[in-house]
């Protein structure tokens, strides 16, 4: 049997969790040399986004759902933006179903660009929900974590949950996160920082 798996990059995708506790430090401004080679980039990323949707919109047709796609560049990776009625069964219970798209998408894009994609795939605003919830458990863990001074183990989550909760603890002042454990049940812990 073939392997027909993604190759990972080397780096944390943005829907992934990062490897430390630590917030990202921003990227240096870029000089006027460098805005052509980006302005590529933008360009390859957009191929990418339109080679996911295509891939996307053959799915709907199979399936014989209507929905509307977008495709754009957002935060330097590509996205694929799916909008319309009867669309739950494509995000599925906790999103399970729109990960495994996503990850479909991705293998679309590797097999007609040769590179890894960091495609975002998004159904029926799923994403921005989950990260507006997800940010609501975060702030819940971090201000328990204060007020009684002892971690805090969050639910299993997926990758790209994960990340979200990271994000917002590592923003407050007097508290970090960490993951543990293994697939499914890797999980968020909160705690006081030292």
């Amino acid at each position: 049997m073939t392997d027909t798996s993604i190759p990972r990059a080397e780096q944390p995708l943005d829907d992934e969790e990062p490897t430390t506790a630590a917030p990202v430090v921003g990227e240096p401004e870029e000089t006027d040399a460098e805005a052509p080679s980006k302005a590529a980039g933008e360009g390859d990323l957009f191929r990418q986004s339109e080679i996911a949707a295509d891939y996307v919109e053959g799915l709907l047709d199979i399936l014989d759902y209507d929905g509307d796609i977008d495709e754009l560049v957002s935060g330097g990776r590509p996205v694929v933006e799916v909008v319309g009625g009867r669309l739950q069964n494509l995000v599925g219970q906790r999103g399970a179903t729109l990960e495994a798209l996503q990850e479909l998408a991705r293998l679309a894009v590797f097999r007609q660009t040769g590179s890894p994609s960091r495609l975002l795939l998004d159904v029926g605003g799923y994403r921005a929900n989950r990260r507006k919830e997800l940010a609501a458990v975060a702030r819940n863990a971090v201000e328990k974590v204060k007020e009684h001074g002892e971690a805090v183990r969050l639910e299993p989550m997926s990758a790209f949950e994960r990340k979200c909760v990271h994000d917002v603890v590592n923003a407050i002042d007097g508290v970090e996160s960490e993951s543990e454990g293994v697939e499914p049940s890797r999980r968020i812990v909160v705690r006081p920082a030292d």
